[in-house]
């Protein structure tokens, strides 16, 4: 949908970016990348070098809107699950009082009163922060299922005990005790079994998509019976419980407005992010002042034509080299693909990556034209397409740490087709990512050494070109039937997502080898560079699984998107050959012509059941090849990956601003600065260290 994620394996490319001059005064060869290892997770700075050749109004005006960012990342928090913020509070506050913070964090536990005993369970419990702090909750953000602390509970009991003593503020229920709060949370901490997937879209017996998803978008008594014949008009921004007398009522997030609009949930942090929102404005163009305001308002009614009045204007501006998406935007962890969780991200422009992710809006209605669809499904004028090449300042929430490598927004049909959309290429994400990962997982999985040396010679490349493909022409591309009622996303329920990545990533996958690259100056070899990208996204779909550790099913609609393209072309197509050596499996393009042509004949099927609203068949599509895996190859990719020691995804420490004021403390300026440590940043964000500035 608006977000494309990164790859499984996080494939390096061939070193593609030149280093450049960095503003901490290191080259980016000689800069820390790879900060830090968690289970099968990497820990990565990003640096965002284009900040400091902002005028200053600009530097302030990403200073307020970073502000703004941080003053509601407890939100996704929240709707990831009910004790979310509890559980992060909780766990802080014990490693904070312990002292088991910061490089000599065994030291200075050891001053605390902790014996050899605690040690190790602190030694757990950090790993578990870090963990929580990814991840945004106690559940996987990319294969939604819960992880767990495994130190003893008793163990862990004995932590919390000694940290109240230190003073730790326990985050306690009026009239709650200590081991009524521990036995409360005992469940989620310790018991994979309880409550066991963020977001279930194939529940088992006795339960429903709603009561098998431990989110907490929905109350826990809430189920789709529930919801027959209920009308919600704040859709995306509200969650459903039952009130005292069994019936449904929508739970707004919003400030809420004078006397008009009461207050709703997490009225106060929004409150915060709208003060800082109204700080931003005086420092805004024309155009980012309008869509800023129109935000504030939205957030203050919570009223769906408040939103799309927001969308509007914020799509109107196509200029600013300072932007922000603030607000509850993506549907991915709704199991339903309605209610939308909160995100920020602040970015600037990045004119040196520009050029490439430019030339395919501007060139979009001739891709539009040239679409495998049906004819009555393309559009017949492609309307304000803008695309970006971007540096990200911050991302929290729903985007951060973990984060999209591209983003395409609104998600409303109607609204692309009448106002049009902006695309955008995070630049310096995929530059982090290409800068920390291994040279060995690209090896591991490649036959020989001649697609070994295709993917070092052009897999940057072809990323960029189908990330901006995927996001430009793919998102933004195509329309509704005319008698279809309603956004397709209504009709599609629970398979939209993974469908429309699906078709995003068909668009580019179809275009890859397409000469009109090569007129556009974007590729001496379009032949070769085609080969390339089946091959790499063949192997993605098969070195994914290495996220999935357990189980026989995948949920997040990324991976069901790759996973629904490959197998579907490896049956349909004389195009993928599976091949075993050494006890090893390798899935290897041997025919690109057929890959493309099924690509094509996908491609034209997933359109139309868009454009229709095909739920049954839309349904059929994903549960045949999106869904279910065969766990023995996950075991030894798995296997794989582990005698290697290759992470399987990565998270973002993000670069930070700091406030520079005057003798009489007033704001004057900002500066950034790369922390290098996740723990550090985490616990400045929920104020347990002291923020500079």
């Amino acid at each position: 949908m608006a977000q494309r994620l990164a790859g499984a394996a996080a494939e390096p490319a061939n070193g593609g970016t030149l280093a450049s001059a960095a503003s901490d005064g290191a080259t980016t060869a000689e800069r820390r990348w790879l900060l830090e290892r968690v289970d099968d997770g990497a820990v990565v700075q990003l640096y965002a070098d284009g900040f400091e050749k902002l005028p200053r109004e600009q530097r302030l005006l990403c200073w307020h809107l970073c502000e703004a960012a941080i003053a509601g990342r407890d939100i996704y928090l929240d709707q990831r699950h009910r004790d979310g913020v509890v559980l992060r509070d909780l766990v802080e506050e014990t490693l904070v009082a312990l002292r088991a913070i910061g490089a000599r964090w065994q030291d200075d536990a050891r001053a605390a009163g902790a014996d050899e005993a605690d040690l190790t369970a602190l030694a757990d419990l950090r790993r578990y922060a870090r963990l929580l702090w990814l991840h945004s909750g106690p559940y996987h953000q990319i294969t939604s299922r819960k992880f767990t602390l495994r130190c003893a509970p008793a163990a862990f009991a004995r932590l919390v005990e000694r940290a109240a003593q230190r003073g730790a503020k326990l985050p306690l229920r009026a009239g709650e005790t200590r081991d009524a709060l521990l036995a409360r949370l005992a469940p989620l901490l310790f018991d994979a079994t309880h409550e066991p997937m963020v977001t279930c879209k194939d529940p088992p017996p006795g339960k429903d998509l709603l009561t098998a998803s431990a989110n907490n978008l929905y109350g826990p008594d809430v189920t789709l019976a529930d919801l027959a014949g209920f009308e919600e008009r704040h859709a995306l921004n509200s969650r459903l419980a039952k009130g005292p007398d069994g019936k449904l009522v929508e739970q707004v997030w919003r400030a809420g407005f004078d006397h008009l609009v009461p207050p709703g949930l997490y009225a106060a942090p929004i409150g915060r992010i709208v003060a800082h929102l109204e700080a931003a404005i005086p420092f805004a163009t024309p155009r980012m002042a309008r869509a800023l305001g129109t935000l504030i308002r939205w957030y203050r009614t919570g009223e769906e034509a408040d939103f799309r009045d927001y969308c509007i204007a914020w799509v109107a501006d196509q200029e600013s080299p300072v932007d922000t998406v603030n607000g509850f935007i993506e549907v991915y962890v709704d199991p339903r693909g309605v209610k939308g969780t909160w995100q920020a991200m602040v970015s600037i422009d990045d004119p040196a990556r520009m050029e490439q992710i430019r030339q395919f809006a501007t060139h979009a209605q001739w891709f539009e034209d040239r679409m495998p669809i049906e004819p009555a499904y393309r559009k017949p004028q492609v309307k304000g397409i803008s695309a970006k090449a971007i540096e990200v300042v911050i991302e929290v929430g729903d985007c951060g740490p973990m984060t999209p490598i591209g983003v395409n927004l609104p998600n409303p049909q109607d609204l692309r087709e009448q106002y049009g959309s902006k695309s955008v290429s995070l630049g310096n994400v995929v530059e982090a990512y290409e800068k920390s990962a291994p040279e060995a997982s690209r090896r591991e999985f490649c036959f020989d050494d001649a697609e070994a040396a295709r993917s070092k010679q052009w897999k940057a490349l072809c990323a960029a070109l189908t990330t901006n493909m995927h996001e430009v022409i793919g998102h933004a591309s195509g329309r509704s039937a005319p008698g279809l009622a309603g956004d397709p996303a209504v009709h599609l329920k629970e398979c939209y997502s993974a469908l429309e990545e699906a078709r995003a990533d068909l668009v580019a996958l179809c275009f890859i080898g397409d000469p009109k690259l090569v007129e556009l100056g974007l590729l001496d070899d379009p032949r070769a560079a085609q080969l390339a990208e089946y091959e790499a996204y063949t192997r993605n779909a098969l070195t994914q699984l290495n996220r999935v550790k357990e189980g026989d099913t995948l949920e997040e609609d990324h991976m069901r998107n790759r996973q629904l393209v490959v197998q579907w072309i490896r049956r349909h197509a004389a195009a993928i050959e599976e091949r075993c050596r050494d006890g090893k499996t390798f899935w290897c393009v041997v025919d690109q012509d057929a890959w493309h042509a099924g690509a094509c004949r996908l491609l034209r099927e997933v359109q139309r059941i868009k454009s229709e609203g095909d739920y049954a068949a839309g349904k059929a599509l994903v549960d045949e090849y999106g869904r279910r895996f065969d766990p023995r190859l996950r075991d030894e990719v798995v296997a794989r990956f582990a005698a290697l020691d290759l992470p399987s995804y990565s998270g973002f420490v993000q670069p930070e601003l700091v406030a520079v004021r005057d003798a009489s403390g007033a704001l004057v300026d900002a500066r950034i600065t790369y922390p290098c440590d996740l723990e550090t940043q985490m616990l400045r964000f929920s104020g347990r260290l002291p923020r500079a500035g």
